[in-house]
Order: structure tokens, then C-alpha cells, then sequence
């Protein structure tokens, strides 16, 4: 026993030195449970959002590797800056604005889209290091951070139900029900009752191991093709495709301001809110519900984005699922450590990705919207004030095909509202301003 007490502090010696695990009550057994809790339950991702990416016209493989660097680097910058067991990649509900909203419902460039992502990160880095932007997240209203949240899910759920074509355009009604029992509505029905019933058993990477139980199933009715292999050496040819592919001319187009400011505004809720909710569950927050190195994290979180666009891919932003991490007791970044090296490993299997169908991956988007809805139970419905302004947020987006359309209605009704029953008062300034900006918006575009 004695010699076992002296080998493992010497073996832990280093990475203690480095990421203080005892200060923290853990050790590298432990950061290495949670690194692969962690890559389990976000690893959907690498199946999802080359998906959703390449709808609006990028090469699957180059968005799939990119997708992967873009997390090594986020997850990495964030255990270097701030020791904290957080893991980074490209934010579900970002990606859909980025695909559906401004590349084909706005009909801008992919192109242009990496480099409006790309300028928004540079302006997060310069923020982080100052107070501003934390005084622009104070700033906005809860009722219509809720409203954005929860209508980002109802838009990412709808985003699902298309594209296992559950839901179907019809000329009566604009939409439909699809096929049910057959082709990819089966699969992506056999996928979600699979994905609910682990998610109810809380069974670790529940939304990956849905996304494998479909893609097996689609084997049977025909809707998953058979792969050409299983291990491959990724083909960088194909990541030269959207590597620094990004284009500047168009950016600051009078037409794409809000564009610029919708990015901004969900990137801003988005990393704001999992940052705060996680490391409450690891007791990160101080006395006053701060967190400590909170900007380092928002400058870790800016890093991703930032290098994300420019490997190409959308938005890069902390993940929910770092609570699963956190709860197997994940406290240091030795944790992002071990999640970067296995999605690293994770680029080696192109062939098995690269056979998922649209219809598999499906589940995963409708329970991520599923999850983003519990946000609605933060409104005072007691005040209709509040109500009206989520309520138009959270609808406008999927019933417009717009993430930009419902935060535009959600800052011109608000302030309105609260003027014109005398609490205008307690509407901050810049909110007003924003409201103006997005009626400009209306008018002119």
C-alpha cells in the first residue's frame, strides 16, 4: 500500500502542477471519466452539424473536419485560460440560423456567412477583455433572452421534423404530415422513441446513441446506405474546401446589420447561460452568483468562434452537455483535455459518418429543442408585458424560417409594451436603441 500511496502522486505530479487537481478535490481518474462522459453525450455533433451545413451548400467532409478542429480548439482554450472542465463546439440553433436563415433564406454566401461569424468572434475577443460585454448581456430583458431561447428550440425542432420529412410542404396549409411508417419518417421515428427512453433511463450520451440506433435501423428500410469502410485518414483536400474560405467584401452590407447583431445577440444568451448554468452544478459561482474568471471563459468561448470560422464552420460556443461532465465530478481542464484528444480520434472515422442520414440525426435536433423549451417555464406569466414580447420572440422564428425575424419583433414589441404602460422606466436604454435598429431593419429591407 505504501508503494502504491508513493507512485500515484508521482504519476499525478505533473498534470497536478499543471491543472491543480488537488486544489480542486479531484484527480486524473477522474477528469478522465468526465472527459469521456462529456465527449459522449456532445459527440451527436460531428454527425449533426456537418448535416445541417452542408444544406446550405458546404462539402460534408471539409465541415466535419472542420467541426472537429473547431472543438479542439475552443475545448483547448478554455482549459488553458480558465481551468474549467467546459467543452466547446459548434452551438446547435447557431448552426440552423447560419444554414437556413442566412444562407438560404437570405441568400447570402456561405462564404460571406464564415465572414460575418468570423468578424463577430474578433469583436467578442475585444469585448471579453473589457466590461461591455457583460453590460450588454445585463442589459436585455430575461423575458426576451427566454423568448430566444426557447424559439431557437421550436426552430430546431422544426428544422427536424423537415428534414425526416415528418412535416412536408402542402399548398392548403404551407405544411403537412409526412410519411409516418415508412422511408425516413420511420427511421427518425424509431430514432426518437430510442433517444426518449434513454434520455428518461439517463443513459450517458443518449442523443449519439439515438442518432447510431436509426442510422443501424435505416439499414433495414433502405434509407442508410452501406459504408465503404470504417477507419479512414482524413482527406485535408477536402477541408481545403472551406479552410479560410471566408469572404469580407460583403460583411458590412447595410443588409446583413442585423444579421451581425442576431449572431451576436444568441452567441452572447447562448454562452452567458451555459456558462452560468454549469458552473452553478460545479460551484463555481461566488457568493454573489459571479463567476470567477468569467471573462477569460467569454475570451475562451470568443477564440472558438473565431478560429471556428476561419477552419470553417458555424459558430463555436460552450456546451450544456459539460454538466454530464461535471456531474461524474470533472472540476479541471484536464477534463476539455481528454474530450479534445478523443474528438481528435473521432476524425479517423469519416466512412461510418459519413453514412448517417438526414433522417437519423434528426431525433437529436428535436430534443435539443425539447430541452431548450424547459426555458419557458422563466417567464412571469402574471405579466403580459413580459408574455406578449417572449411569446412573438419565440414563435416568429419557426413560423418565419427566421432566428433574425423573431429577435427583431421581440426588441420592437417589448419596448413598446413597456412605454406605453408607463414602465418605460425600467427599460434600459439600449434596448431602445436596439428596438429602433430593428425597425430600421424592416423598413429598409
Amino acid at each position: 500500500m505504501a508503494k502504491d500511496s508513493q507512485v500515484e502522486p508521482a504519476k499525478e505530479g505533473f498534470l497536478n502542477d499543471v491543472f491543480k487537481l488537488r486544489e480542486n478535490n479531484t484527480n486524473v481518474k477522474t477528469e478522465v471519466i468526465a472527459g469521456i462522459t462529456t465527449f459522449m453525450t456532445m459527440a451527436y455533433i460531428i454527425f449533426v452539424n456537418p448535416s445541417i451545413l452542408s444544406d446550405a451548400g458546404m462539402p460534408f467532409e471539409g465541415v466535419f473536419i472542420a467541426t472537429i478542429a473547431g472543438i479542439i480548439l475552443g475545448t483547448l482554450a478554455m482549459a488553458i485560460l480558465t481551468n474549467y472542465p467546459f467543452a466547446l463546439a459548434s452551438g446547435m440553433g447557431l448552426n440552423a440560423f447560419f444554414a437556413y436563415t442566412v444562407v438560404i433564406g437570405m441568400d447570402v454566401a456561405w462564404q460571406v456567412a464564415l465572414g460575418i461569424i468570423f468578424f463577430e468572434g474578433l469583436l467578442f475577443i475585444a469585448l471579453s477583455v473589457t466590461p461591455v460585454r457583460e453590460m450588454i448581456v445585463n442589459s436585455i430583458p430575461m423575458c426576451l433572452k427566454t423568448g430566444i431561447s426557447t424559439g431557437i428550440g421550436l426552430f430546431i425542432a422544426f428544422i427536424g421534423f423537415q428534414n425526416a420529412e415528418l412535416v412536408v410542404g402542402y399548398d392548403a396549409t404551407l405544411v403537412t404530415i409526412g410519411e409516418v411508417l415508412s422511408g425516413p419518417g420511420l427511421v427518425a421515428m424509431v430514432g426518437l422513441v430510442f433517444s426518449g427512453i434513454l434520455y428518461a433511463l439517463k443513459i450517458k450520451g443518449a442523443l449519439l446513441w439515438g442518432i447510431l440506433g436509426a442510422t443501424l435501423f435505416g439499414f433495414i428500410n433502405g434509407v442508410t446506405p452501406m459504408p465503404d469502410g470504417i477507419i479512414e485518414f482524413p482527406t485535408f483536400a477536402a477541408w481545403n474546401e472551406v479552410l479560410f474560405e471566408l469572404e469580407f467584401a460583403a460583411v458590412f452590407d447595410f443588409g446583413l446589420i442585423a444579421v451581425i447583431l442576431s449572431f451576436l445577440f444568441v452567441d452572447l444568451f447562448d454562452t452567458a447561460g451555459t456558462l452560468v448554468g454549469v458552473s452553478q452544478q460545479a460551484g463555481y459561482l461566488d457568493e454573489n452568483g459571479d463567476l470567477p474568471k468569467a471573462s477569460r471563459a467569454l475570451l475562451a468561448d470568443a477564440i472558438g468562434t473565431t478560429g471556428g470560422a476561419l477552419f470553417g464552420t458555424s459558430t463555436v460556443t460552450t456546451y450544456v452537455e459539460s454538466a454530464s461532465g461535471v456531474a461524474e465530478g470533472g472540476r479541471t481542464g484536464l477534463t476539455g483535455v481528454v474530450v479534445s484528444f478523443l474528438f481528435f480520434l473521432s476524425l479517423f472515422f469519416m466512412p461510418i459518418v459519413g453514412i448517417v442520414p438526414a433522417a437519423a440525426t434528426s431525433p437529436a435536433l428535436i430534443i435539443v429543442g425539447t430541452m431548450m423549451m424547459t426555458n419557458i417555464t422563466k417567464l412571469d406569466w402574471d405579466d403580459y408585458t413580459e408574455i406578449l414580447p417572449a411569446f412573438m420572440t419565440m414563435v416568429v422564428m419557426p413560423f418565419t424560417y427566421s432566428i433574425a425575424d423573431g429577435i427583431a419583433v421581440g426588441f420592437i414589441v417589448y419596448p413598446l409594451i413597456k412605454l406605453f404602460t408607463g414602465q418605460g422606466e425600467d427599460v434600459h436604454w439600449l434596448v431602445y436603441v436596439l428596438g429602433v435598429v430593428f425597425v430600421a431593419y424592416f423598413v429598409f429591407l
